[in-house]
């Protein structure tokens, strides 16, 4: 045992930037740091030396999941502790630009693999812990005092008025989720809206919704993959995709594009929204493994560069990197209140695991290098957007 704690030594020494103690399996404490404890980890069993080496982020995530490893404390401040530490395994990401050429492109079959694995758990898990319409993406918190459904409904309104809707025109929503944005540009704008996804219980959830709402005349939702836009003979004057690229993988961005141009109007304009990095790295592995796999942050400057080739002018860029923060400790207080629901549903590790993508993704925008941008392009130029960003922010 004595050489399992000279290595959990070693391993937290550069651990945090705050002060904290470690209990060990046999009752021991350790101190680490000067000053007052802020947080306390306890080990029951620490991974090898060979797993945190290979990656310490899915040994740790591993151990964390499987009980051998927990905290005492505020779960999104000890992550934040973590981040802010730059000698932390946290910190030790590899840069994708080394290995670029061997990335292999994901195929349309890997793709609806990956996609049930996240998002067709189960929409009574999802509606559990998000807000009334269903966005599973970043929020918009105008006033202090929002709710998230609030930031929800502002997030929606906030992309239509970006893509200066008309009524009448034809909108396509990549990756649409379960409906609600498609749903609102209808009936805010009368348009003639299309939404695509490769989830079956999202289809399934959009298209009841759509029933409901007696919208059938004005939108569809497909079960549908992005590449097959460019041979589907579609024309938009509107297209908006919103956290779903980040699914497309490194090296069919190019192809993403793409299948936007094909289907996008001359003058017309979309917009993309999702999660940035700051440099092209392979990504952290706990969340590529276990919560999406085939998933890539793609940076701004790469869909910038890429959307640039096909004559797509970049008219307006907005990070929400703190409404994310936000939105993700909404979505964590929701997955708490409703555990015991939860456990009805999945056993504990399956908890555990969800509970710890929430909570280290709040912490990652905060202070990581994770970021999310929405970026509204023109296909070649347009010259019918108001003048001034004024009138966004109008009621």
């Amino acid at each position: 045992m004595e050489l399992n704690k000279t290595l959990v030594k070693k391993f937290t020494e550069h651990l945090s930037d705050e002060t904290f103690e470690v209990k060990l399996w046999d009752g021991e404490i350790l101190k680490v740091g000067e000053g007052e404890p802020k947080f306390k980890l306890i080990i029951n069993k620490f991974p090898s030396k060979k797993d945190l080496l290979e990656d310490a982020s899915v040994a740790l995530a591993q151990a964390y999941m499987d009980g051998d490893i927990d905290f005492e404390g505020d779960s999104q401040e000890i992550f934040e502790s973590i981040i802010r530490n730059k000698e932390s395994f946290l910190n030790k990401g590899s840069r994708l630009l080394k290995f670029a050429g061997k990335v292999k492109a994901p195929s349309l079959k890997k793709s609806k693999k990956d996609i049930a694995h996240h998002y067709d758990i189960g929409n009574d898990f999802y509606s559990l812990w998000l807000d009334e319409t269903m966005s599973y993406s970043c929020g918009y918190f105008k006033n202090e005092n929002d709710t998230l459904y609030d930031a929800q409904m502002n997030k929606i309104k906030h992309i239509l008025k970006k893509l200066n809707l008309k009524e009448g025109q034809r909108l396509l929503d990549i990756g649409c989720g379960w409906g609600y944005l498609i749903i609102e540009a209808a009936k805010l704008y009368k348009v003639k809206a299309l939404g695509i996804t490769l989830s079956e219980e999202q289809f399934a959830k959009a298209t009841e919704r759509i029933k409901e709402e007696g919208l059938e005349d004005l939108v569809e939702v497909k079960l549908m993959d992005y590449r097959d836009l460019e041979k589907s003979g579609l024309e938009f004057d509107r297209v908006v995709s919103v956290g779903m690229v980040e699914h497309v993988g490194h090296a069919n961005i190019p192809l993403f594009y793409k299948n936007v141009n094909a289907v996008l109007k001359e003058s017309g304009l979309f917009l993309l929204h999702n999660i940035t990095n700051l440099v092209e790295t392979e990504g952290n592995k706990f969340i590529t493994e276990y919560i999406f796999p085939g998933g890539y942050l793609p940076t701004l400057r790469e869909e910038i560069d890429v959307a640039s080739d096909m004559d797509f002018h970049v008219i307006d860029v907005e990070s929400l990197r703190l409404h994310y923060m936000k939105t993700l400790q909404e979505w964590v207080k929701n997955f708490e209140d409703h555990i015991a629901e939860e456990r009805k549903m999945f056993d504990e590790k399956f908890l555990r695991m969800w509970h710890l993508y929430l909570t280290s993704c709040a912490a990652g925008f905060h202070y990581w290098s994770i970021d999310i941008h929405q970026t509204l392009y023109s296909k070649g130029i347009n010259n019918e957007l108001p003048l001034t960003r004024a009138y966004l922010y109008e009621d």
